[in-house]
């Protein structure tokens, strides 16, 4: 490793090997141990800038350690949120949980830190594989399903983007992870946005966030809201900031999430699609392209990572004490839950950009960046947007779920209550942050890519939220039994891939099947039939011809040499004699025809 730099995923995969040989007392404070060094590592790199940890691997030079303020951000707020997702979980048993999270921590931090896009593929798949298990370990009904399909989808993102990779590779003869010629697109350019996009949740290719988050170990929810969706908006700034068409693809996934999170009735299916929304702010922002602009997607994915994880780590609270998730079977929860109502509603009150917390100065910089880019479509969309978020994330959340109608059953009730302290204190660490972000936002802006000059704290910005949060309350307590949960399934065009899995399953059971039986059986009727007569008559010549040729021969030679053993009379001086007597009159023979 190069002097100077310190590669934090190093230390989340050799903490994680070790950790299953860490029992006892030495368990939880080497739980804590391993991601403070992690996020410590960050922090002494934040002094470097340039290309670390460089490695020749045959004519490709690899780059592990890529340090500038774009990098930098990024892997500050996911160090952090490790530390963070670890403390929150500390209390679940399974080695391998633990493992897998820092194994999916580091491969989202060294895709952040590469340079290249062949060290990136590698951390990008490491990723994939790793989250998975946070699913499965949950261990539910439909757990082990969703974790396949979660599978299958990221190692189809994959191919396209290895396929984008060769290409480009192809074409520009190097690997260099860098900011692609938008001007020109390629083929390569478009697989490999695909690539990156499919992990952001673009829509249509978002389905497989909603079901596997959803069904996600309490704690591996927490991990899996922070990493996958930002690691790719951080993939997606470095290499394809100002593609245009990211424009109306983060406005369609800011407005598709709102649209569907107002009739989720699952809790966490909720929060997961406010993440589709909310990743489409920075979509958008990726696609403006503008130095603003980009500011905002970066600021916008810290505050998120805060607010979410803050809202799953609630939501995780409510799984874990009362093993219960829907609205339908939840409610009147603040009496027995008061401290995780007080972070659920900064959370809640976070999302939805409300003056002082997180989202209030990152959601308002996007927008404003979308104005001076011309765009204005897009700006009162995404305004329009941040509304419906206030409408399910900042009133319907809270209300049903702590507030409205007791639905619990006596023994969800009994169970409820706030969680050990391990749970709160990540839970605290993360309302602090959020409050920190939102009312002194030059903290964050220390950390962005670009000079800010932008100050959300005017009278005019924060008379302009408080009219759009009146406006969604007010909309929300009118049209409140119209959003009250209930207990059904909710598709989207999801239910287009599992139609088409149904086409497809039909058409290999029936069509195909039928086909190959088909073939099968006009195989057996001629082509078997046909091959079995001749193997009869092969048989047939085998037996009678060749068989037959070498049996006359064998009983030819036997019966000579039965005869010539007659006439051996076992004296061998009485056979000279009668030999030489046959010579001699053989030659007398010869010399009287000769004289005559």
């Amino acid at each position: 490793m190069t002097p100077g730099f310190i590669h934090p995923s190093l230390l989340l995969i050799g903490g994680a090997l070790l950790l299953p040989f860490v029992q006892g007392p030495l368990r939880k404070p080497y739980l804590f141990l391993v991601p403070f060094l992690a996020l410590s590592a960050v922090l002494l790199n934040l002094s470097l800038a340039g290309n670390y940890a460089l490695v020749q691997f045959m004519d490709w030079q690899l780059i592990f350690g890529r340090v500038d303020k774009l990098s930098t951000a990024f892997a500050l707020i996911m160090a952090l949120m490790a530390l963070i997702g670890t403390i929150y979980g500390m209390q679940v048993d399974r080695a391998t949980e633990h493992m897998a999270a820092w194994f999916y921590a580091a491969g989202s931090l060294g895709t952040i830190y590469c340079g290249d896009y062949l060290s990136l593929f590698f951390f990008w798949e490491m990723m994939a594989f790793a989250s998975v298990f946070l699913v499965w370990f949950r261990r539910g009904p439909q757990s082990l399903a969703v974790g396949y399909r979660y599978l299958l989808i990221h190692t189809i993102g994959g191919i396209i983007l290895l396929a984008g990779i060769m290409l480009r590779y192809k074409a520009m003869g190097n690997i260099n992870f860098d900011l692609m010629d938008l001007a020109h697109p390629q083929l390569y350019t478009w697989l490999i946005m695909i690539g990156f996009g499919l992990n952001a949740a673009m829509v249509p290719m978002h389905s497989w966030l909603p079901e596997a988050y959803s069904e996600a170990s309490f704690n591996g929810a927490v991990f899996l809201c922070a990493f996958t969706t930002k690691t790719a908006v951080y993939t997606l700034a470095r290499s394809c900031a100002g593609m245009e068409i990211l424009v109306v693809l983060g406005v369609l996934m800011a407005l598709y999430g709102v649209i569907y999170a107002v009739m989720e009735n699952d809790i966490r299916k909720l929060l997961a699609w406010s993440i589709v929304s909310q990743v489409g702010y920075m979509v958008a922002a990726v696609g403006i392209g503008s130095e603003m602009a980009i500011n905002g997607a970066v600021a916008h994915a810290v505050a998120h990572i805060l607010y979410k994880s803050l809202l799953f780590m609630g939501t995780g609270t409510v799984l874990y004490m009362t093993g219960k998730t829907k609205f339908t079977e939840l409610g009147g929860l603040y009496a027995k839950m008061p401290l995780t109502f007080f972070f659920t509603i900064i959370g809640c009150l976070s999302i939805s950009a409300a003056p002082f917390f997180a989202a209030y100065a990152s959601k308002s910089m996007i927008i404003s960046a979308g104005f001076e880019h011309h765009l204005n479509w897009a700006a009162w969309l995404l305004m329009f947007g941040a509304t419906g978020t206030f409408m399910y994330n900042g009133l319907k959340l809270p209300y049903f779920l702590f507030f409205g109608t007791n639905n619990c059953s006596a023994e969800t009730w009994e169970r409820a209550g706030d969680p050990p302290w391990n749970m709160l204190i990540a839970m605290t660490l993360g309302a602090t942050l959020c409050i920190l972000v939102g009312t002194a936002p030059g903290f964050l802006y220390q950390f962005l890519p670009y000079s800010v000059e932008y100050n959300p704290h005017t009278l005019y910005h924060f008379m302009e939220t408080l009219q759009l949060l009146g406006f969604a309350a007010l909309a929300f307590f009118l049209l409140k039994r119209f959003v009250e949960p209930v207990d059904r399934i909710c598709l989207d065009i999801d239910w287009l891939y599992r139609q088409g899995a149904c086409v497809f399953m039909w058409l290999i059971k029936k069509p195909l099947q039928g086909a190959d039986t088909a073939w099968g059986e006009a195989y057996r009727v001629v082509g078997l039939s046909s091959l079995m007569s001749l193997s009869r008559f092969w048989s047939w010549f085998d037996w009678h011809a060749i068989d037959g040729v070498v049996d006359g021969i064998a009983r030819s030679v036997r019966g000579i040499g039965g005869k010539v053993r007659l006439l051996q009379s076992g004296q061998i001086q009485l056979s000279l004699y009668a030999s030489f007597a046959l010579v001699a009159i053989l030659l007398v023979t010869f010399v009287s025809f000769q004289l005559l």
